[in-house]
């Protein structure tokens, strides 16, 4: 598999095959998390292609290392978007049910998406991913970031899917309480 070094060089010399080695090394986790959002496997290739769109336009200047998270954040961030376009159409998602767990966490008037926005939020529940342990940290951001289901998780980390979904429900409450203390949570 080709270096992230050598995909941003391609990149930066305006070689149309940078966005091939991009899809060959990271177009199965681009399409993953997308269609783990939208629910639908034809939007989540466009989401993606519109990513590498996004990609191609940004690189050059930005060197990003590593490359995955980068990509993932642009896939993720344009697969939310079609989501909110969609959302009128009440389709179910790993998505919708991931935000529905978190409801009771992060729950206010302006509810879970206006919350995520807030870089407050966000900066706390780094530090709370901080207490866990490595393992309870890969499933939070697996089921929550990724939008994994249980038995995808479960496959990952070599658990059961109902030990997935026990350390979730105490995850999620030891988040309501971590959240309460600092005050983020009124």
């Amino acid at each position: 598999m080709i270096d992230d070094e050598v995909i941003l060089d391609l990149f930066f010399e305006r070689s149309e095959r940078a966005i091939q080695e991009l899809d060959r090394k990271y177009g199965k986790i681009c399409r993953s998390i997308s269609n783990n959002i939208l629910n639908s496997l034809q939007d989540a290739e466009e989401c993606v292609n519109d990513a590498y769109l996004g990609a191609w336009n940004r690189i050059p200047p930005a060197r990003p290392l590593p490359l995955l998270p980068y990509i993932a954040r642009i896939v993720r961030n344009i697969s939310l978007k079609a989501y909110q376009k969609r959302s009128a159409a009440k389709r179910s998602s790993f998505y919708t049910v991931s935000l529905q767990e978190l409801e009771e966490c992060v729950a206010d008037s302006g509810g879970v998406d206006e919350l995520f926005d807030s870089q407050t939020l966000a900066r706390t529940i780094e530090a709370f991913l901080d207490t866990l342990t490595r393992e309870n940290r890969v499933i939070f951001i697996r089921r929550y970031w990724f939008c994994e289901s249980y038995r995808e998780i479960a496959g990952f980390v070599g658990l059961s899917e109902k030990n997935i979904s026990v350390r979730l429900t105490r995850m999620r409450k030891q988040l309501k309480q971590y959240l309460q203390k600092e005050e983020v949570l009124i």
